[in-house]
């Protein structure tokens, strides 16, 4: 395997449209890239969609580690909802946490994974566990369970287990909480005044539960706490990353970046530096979300970290056969479900009443959480 290929699985990618182009063919096969990040744009219809994922899957026959590719999508329920009727349209997590009913968080999540499933998307950039401490936090809002940490908590587990039992792979985010910020980190780089003993009775509860249950994926922010290291937002810091989640809250799956293209990140560092940064305070996985010449620029940019000693292969070595054993493990069926089948689950009866009783704010009848 060429360095290009071992640093390709250390990336998820947005691409342009409905189906992939030629370009993006070659590229993800080429650089063994190791998932595709989809977005409105490319999700307009449920066939659509279930072919595009269908396409995706197919490349993984052409590439070095022959291994399925994660096809990731942001779906929390609410404002963050990519997927259009039929579809089910669910509600934001602020309802669930009104309801305080823990069952329904797990149906809520066990449903839209199945939904996400049968077309062929394998991972889901949610739940959102932020804890909702600040009013004028738009950026968060609705999305947040609750202000309440204990709360978040209770319902962080369910919301998890119900993706594990969905069959889709789970991302509790934004490592270690976004619920206090007031910038975008889309816009600008949020500098937070939260120390580590306000973090530990706040923002990281959720976060410890998440772990605990078998959560697959943590995102990070692109957030700065300067009174915990004053150097580096958490996406690019070790601290974070490597001493808290890792050492300290015994983290062993996968790290994830938000959009390393956002302007919490790329009005601040050198855009070649920043996947080079990324990597060595100890992210798995890379996101590049929105901009073509982003991910073979950082695929450059890495290998000539490697050939110069600011990375090492056997790190990156280790890195890569941790996601290709949560791959193994974990999808097992990479390819989408027959369309017809799909159809049958898509914003099927059970799951719009769900949402509806949820939206009202009513306690769903006969719900029972399997074990």
């Amino acid at each position: 395997m060429n360095m290009h290929q071992l640093i390709g699985q250390h990336m998820l990618i947005g691409v342009s449209g409905a189906t992939l182009t030629s370009e993006e063919k070659k590229f993800i096969v080429e650089n063994n890239i190791s998932g595709v990040v989809l977005f409105a744009r490319n999700c307009i219809e449920p066939k659509q969609i279930r072919d595009l994922c269908a396409e995706i899957q197919s490349l993984r026959h052409q590439m070095a580690d022959k291994a399925p590719l994660f096809i990731g999508i942001d779906m929390e329920g609410g404002r963050v909802h990519r997927l259009k009727p039929p579809f089910t349209q669910w509600p934001p997590l602020k309802k669930i946490g009104d309801l305080d009913a823990p069952t329904v968080a797990f149906h809520f999540t066990q449903r839209m994974g199945s939904e996400l499933l049968s077309v062929g998307i394998n991972l889901d950039f949610a739940p959102c566990i932020d804890v909702y401490t600040n009013p004028e936090n738009t950026v968060i809002g609705d999305r947040a369970v609750s202000s309440d940490p204990y709360q978040v908590e209770k319902m962080a587990s369910a919301l998890v287990r119900g993706y594990i039992k969905s069959g889709v792979l789970s991302c509790a985010k934004h490592f270690p909480g976004h619920g206090h910020t007031i910038a975008d980190s889309h816009e600008e780089l949020p500098v937070e005044e939260a120390n580590l003993d306000r973090l530990n009775d706040v923002e990281l509860v959720p976060f410890r539960k998440a772990l605990r249950s078998r959560v697959d994926m943590v995102m990070t922010a692109h957030i700065l706490f300067k009174n915990v290291d004053p150097d580096w937002p958490v996406t690019l810091s070790e601290t974070f990353l490597k001493k808290m989640l890792r050492d300290e809250l015994k983290y062993k799956g996968l790290i994830i970046t938000d959009d390393l293209d956002m302007k919490a990140l790329a009005k601040h560092y050198d855009r070649e530096q920043i996947p080079v940064r990324a990597m060595q305070a100890g992210n798995d996985l890379l996101l590049y979300c929105n901009e073509p010449e982003s991910p073979p620029m950082a695929i450059e940019s890495l290998v000539t970290a490697v050939a110069q000693g600011q990375l090492n292969r056997a790190d990156l070595e280790q890195s890569h056969q941790k996601i290709l054993d949560v791959k193994k493990i974990k999808i097992l069926t990479p390819d989408p479900r027959p369309y017809e089948e799909a159809l049958e689950i898509i914003g099927c009866p059970e799951h719009q009443a769900l949402a509806s009783d949820i939206r009202a704010g009513r306690m769903p009848e006969g719900l029972v959480e399997e074990a």
